[in-house]
């Protein structure tokens, strides 16, 4: 479907996996009154593209500057079925007006023109969607490397991004109320603004989670969804005043619009106003009894609805809708405006491995106000610790991020280190004479475990497998007893780790993930991607007791794999109990 809009921009809305660029087959204006317009481009499935009905809508209100947008997808029963990876809205600006992009306070500024990509001036990476700009038409981006996921962002910080044009002074913004839509969590991260100018407005992608994400319709499968609204918000101010004017005038917008969420304006009754909808309340705690005797407020956490499953599945969940908050500083939560349906809860807490699940379902109706009381999670504990490395946050960001090459160096990006291209080759000219070597109570993991493991380059196209290894000392082995290694994965791409304890050259490894992963967080300048728990149990006989003792973590798959590799979360070696 496109729709151009004066002469400044375009719009199209994509569907990726069978379909391509959509167009409407039917134009319908819905709504036409004094005060509200709106219309609807849809299509049905006609035996030649993928089986999905679409209804795309436009909205425009009196007294507001800019317009909504909102589509309904449909797969009917009987229809065959078929994979939807990636659907999106995708707003192409003037290059000759929009030179200023900005996505929050700290991370704006002007950007590169597409030009600037092309073969004569840029000169392609080996991350497809990165170009070194050579011979760009500003000079001052002369070096630079451009690429798309540089400028990603979770989805729960994604409320707003876009464009501003210096002459005239005019800003067109996505502004996003809700993400209640989005799959994948409030953690996944997307695509917001790049270079075109282009402006997304992501419905479902596969970005940093890989084939977990693809929507996988069977065959009679029933299933709707409503995707949106987003704000298309357009604003202007004088000339000659800074770009920040502009974007300070969007932040607040995008809190007016928060605050009018859910709309009652859309004419789909598919859209539920705020009476269909219901709330929850209640209050989290989370119990170990090694940090604590009794349990402690799960301040910070993250909490939310999604369809039922299993502990986590929250992040791989694709076809529903999620509803999220965080708790107080007394473990408290609310969660408002939720969509009739069969939920559980799902939780997460900052400092504490593993995922919390509702022993039971939540049913929400229209109108309701559930109590669910105090929910007590209590994370995965065999025994004491005996050592750890990093913080369980679901993130690499603890750990040692080195400088990008001078080569491929972002200046922009000076204060967000991570999202520097290049970074995977850094660790084999850091490592040049062996791998990275950790040894408790001496190392520092801030300082000394690279925030990635990756396969070491060996030649221009080939990839090495590499062997990281912790050494700690244990002056009192229960060899009747099994110790639990707790290896917390913040990331995986088509990787697979080994886990071998004292021989790093035994042919049958104690643990192996298997080939896991597909997020890309790496290339992508992610600091995670999907989160992995790997509960391992080290027999007590595998372990010296003259102290010295060894945990070797490989990262197989060689070949050409750019660029494999997993990022830890954090890892921690458990005693058995005093009892066993």
């Amino acid at each position: 479907m496109c729709v151009g809009i004066g002469t400044s921009f375009g719009v199209h809305l994509e569907v990726l996996e069978q379909l391509g660029l959509l167009k409407g087959t039917s134009c319908e204006v819905i709504v036409q009154t004094e005060d509200q317009v709106e219309l609807s481009f849809s299509r049905t499935w006609d035996g030649n593209h993928a089986p999905l009905k679409i209804d795309k809508r436009f909205v425009l209100l009196r007294g507001s500057s800019g317009f909504y947008s909102y589509a309904i997808y449909e797969h009917l029963e009987g229809w065959p079925g078929f994979n939807l990876a990636e659907t999106r809205m995708v707003f192409k600006l003037r290059k000759d007006k929009f030179h200023y992009m900005a996505m929050s306070d700290d991370r704006q500024r002007y950007m590169p023109l597409p030009d600037d990509r092309l073969p004569n001036r840029g000169k392609p990476l080996a991350s497809p969607e990165a170009v070194i700009l050579e011979n760009p038409v500003e000079p001052e981006f002369r070096g630079e490397v451009d690429d798309k996921y540089q400028y990603s962002c979770e989805t729960q910080d994604l409320k707003i991004h876009g464009w501003i044009s210096t002459d005239p002074m005019v800003g067109f913004w996505q502004i996003t109320p809700s993400n209640e839509f989005r799959t994948g969590g409030p953690t996944k991260q997307e695509l917001t603004s790049h270079v075109g100018p282009i402006n997304l407005a992501m419905f479902i992608s596969t970005h940093y989670g890989g084939s977990d994400l693809v929507i996988k319709f069977e065959e009679g499968e029933k299933w709707k969804k409503v995707f949106g609204p987003v704000f298309m918000y357009l604003s202007s101010s004088s000339t000659g005043e800074e770009p920040r004017t502009l974007w300070n005038d969007a932040k607040n917008k995008m809190q007016d619009e928060v605050a009018k969420w859910p709309y009652s304006f859309p004419a789909s009754t598919d859209f539920h106003q705020a009476s269909e909808r219901g709330r929850i309340s209640g209050r989290l705690f989370v119990y170990d009894w090694f940090i604590a005797d009794e349990q402690m407020l799960a301040v910070g956490a993250s909490i939310g609805l999604a369809l039922p499953g299993d502990p986590g599945s929250w992040q791989r969940e694709n076809k529903g809708y999620q509803f999220w908050s965080k708790t107080d500083v007394e473990g408290c939560f609310v969660i408002e405006n939720i969509l009739a349906g069969t939920y559980n809860v799902y939780a997460w807490v900052h400092g504490f491995i593993g995922d919390y699940k509702s022993a039971s379902t939540i049913t929400i109706t229209p109108g309701c106000d559930v109590k669910v009381g105090d929910l007590v999670f209590k994370p995965p504990r065999d025994g004491p610790t005996l050592w750890e490395i990093g913080i369980p946050d679901r993130s690499a960001a603890e750990f040692y991020i080195p400088d990008s090459d001078p080569l491929y160096t972002n200046q922009f990006l000076a204060n967000d280190l991570n999202r520097q291209y290049g970074l995977w080759e850094r660790y084999a000219r850091l490592h040049i004479d062996g791998d990275l070597v950790f040894t408790i109570g001496q190392s520092d993991y801030k300082k000394d475990w690279f925030f990635a493991h990756v396969n070491r380059k060996s030649y221009d196209i080939m990839y090495e497998k590499t062997t990281w290894a912790i050494k700690f000392e244990l002056n009192d082995v229960s060899k009747n007893g099994t110790y639990k290694l707790r290896l917390a994965l913040a990331s995986a791409q088509l990787s697979e780790l080994q886990v071998r304890v004292n021989d790093p050259n035994t042919d049958s490894p104690l643990f192996s993930s298997g080939i896991i992963g597909g997020d890309n967080a790496i290339a992508r300048h992610g600091i995670h991607g999907l989160y992995w728990l790997f509960n391992i149990s080290i027999p007590g006989k595998l372990l010296n007791s003259n102290g010295k003792n060894m945990i070797y973590l490989t990262k197989v798959n060689e070949g050409i794999i750019f660029p494999g590799g997993v990022m830890y979360d954090y890892i921690r070696l458990e005693a058995p109990l005093p009892c066993s």
